[in-house]
């Protein structure tokens, strides 16, 4: 076996700065392990009792996920792990294992406690490792979550954009199709011969009908028999395009307006007029719906730049916090159909601005939602309940659903990181660690209270924050 060197632990960055005597302090007290690929290093729970310095090879952190591996990190050579000066963690995150064969300079806790008291420049060194290791791990842990989420979101705003984009393509190939009638009844309409006066009667009944103020709101009942009276009307006066029936009752046409039409026209020529004005009504819906879809369209684009907080920069801002609430339903809108969930709003609307980081709470906001979006899904009458209240100095937003609850067992590890009760790929056990941390940087609070059928959430945070 090659015993580590002082040259090797002098190549490692985090103890470049460490004095030779330090670190053969390190080599004296240490001891070198080889690892071949695929042998285990730690499992999962056991006591953190050793400081790693890998010299050579790879080492994969892994975790089990209800019967399945999810990895973690990859620890890479010339690099400081396990047990770290005044570091909180007692046990060891989950499984490692060698990726590659893997020389390793191992130190006991107990003796890296007692070189602390010894050995200034190298527990600075190992400090700053185990602070940089948090600061990394924080974050892979932070992109985790986002990619996750990301990659839920996407499947329902890919669905809720396919939707009026498919609208918009459908009544565009309609709208084409209508006027490309134009010419033919432009041509058979020139050739009736009515009076001014009656020309303007008829305008003017076009206009108020597709103007919609007055339209009615019908039921499938109501609008079946109003169209069955107007198809009755059109066979009496032998009008052959029966279809027209229904385009007229949707912009509230009724059989007096039909008569009206019919004194205004010349006979025969009411075929004609009807024939062109169900065309005019045709574009006009089909117009009416390509517009509709195009604004869903920019109510959506406009909700992920505001929920990505794209145009603005990652200082705290002043903000509504119904905003980013209201932003999320609009991102899981799709998810909640399909699970028919019922949404129940209680927002107290004169709350004051908080100042916070809008980003990070609609993360917030996006992993508390969806977990109670997964906790309804296949249960008939789901309920969410969003609340918001001022509470002191704080403002308090309150999740709640009726769902399963959470086991009082598992209620103290929900918030710990990569717990997780889901199946894999539908949850990474990052987010309500993620979401603890954001609040915690708010100065906040989230606390949970679970029953079967009642579980709520209640994230609180200053108003006046500095």
């Amino acid at each position: 076996m090659n015993e580590v060197t002082l040259a090797e632990l002098k190549a490692v960055p985090a103890l470049q700065e460490v004095p030779d005597d330090q670190l053969q302090w390190m080599l004296d007290n240490g001891q070198t392990v080889e690892i071949k690929v695929g042998e285990r290093i730690f499992e999962k729970g056991q006591s953190l009792d050793k400081t790693y310095v890998l010299i050579e090879g790879r080492i994969r952190i892994w975790a089990d996920q209800n019967g399945k591996v999810r990895e973690i990190t990859v620890i890479q050579p010339n690099t400081v792990t396990g047990y770290l000066p005044f570091s909180r963690g007692q046990k060891t995150p989950g499984y490692s294992e060698a990726i590659r064969d893997c020389r390793i300079l191992l130190i006991p806790k107990t003796k890296i406690q007692e070189g602390i008291k010894l050995n200034y420049e190298l527990t600075e060194a190992l400090v700053h490792a185990m602070t940089s290791r948090v600061r990394d791990f924080t974050s892979l842990q932070q992109q985790n979550e986002k990619m996750f989420a990301l990659g839920k979101l996407s499947a329902g705003l890919a669905h809720e954009l396919n939707n009026p984009a498919s609208a918009i393509t459908r009544g565009a190939s309609a709208l084409q199709c209508q006027v490309q009638h134009l010419p033919a009844l432009f041509k058979d309409v020139a050739a009736i011969n009515m009076l001014p006066e009656k020309i303007d009667s008829v305008n003017n009944l076009l206009i108020s009908k597709t103007d919609g103020a007055d339209r009615p709101i019908l039921t499938m009942m109501e609008r079946a028999d109003k169209e069955d009276e107007l198809t009755d009307w059109l066979l009496d006066h032998n009008i052959k395009d029966l279809d027209i029936a229904e385009n007229f009752v949707e912009f509230g046409f009724g059989v007096s307006d039909l008569e009206h039409l019919n004194s205004c026209t010349p006979s025969p020529k009411l075929d004609v007029v009807l024939a062109w004005m169900n065309n005019y009504l045709l574009q006009e819906k089909m117009v009416a719906d390509i517009r509709d879809a195009s604004h869903r369209i920019s109510e959506l684009v406009s909700s992920v730049k505001t929920f990505t907080h794209m145009d603005r920069d990652t200082d705290r801002q002043w903000l509504d916090i119904h905003a980013g609430i209201r932003n999320t339903l609009t991102m899981l809108n799709y998810k909640l159909r399909k699970a028919k969930i019922e949404i129940k709003e209680d927002f107290d609307t004169t709350l004051p601005q908080v100042k916070a980081l809008a980003g990070e709470l609609n993360q917030v906001w996006t992993n508390l939602i969806d977990n109670s979006i997964d906790a309804l899904e296949g249960r008939e009458g789901g309920q969410l309940e969003i609340r918001t209240k001022k509470d002191g100095e704080f403002v308090c937003v309150y999740i709640k659903d009726n769902g399963p609850g959470i086991p009082a067992d598992i209620q103290s590890q929900i918030f710990d990181p990569f717990f997780t009760t889901k199946e894999m790929g539908k949850g990474t056990g990052l987010g309500l660690d993620v979401v603890t941390r954001i609040i915690r940087q708010h100065n906040g609070t989230v606390k949970v209270k679970s029953e079967p059928g009642n579980t709520e959430f209640s994230v609180c945070f200053p108003i006046n924050d500095n």
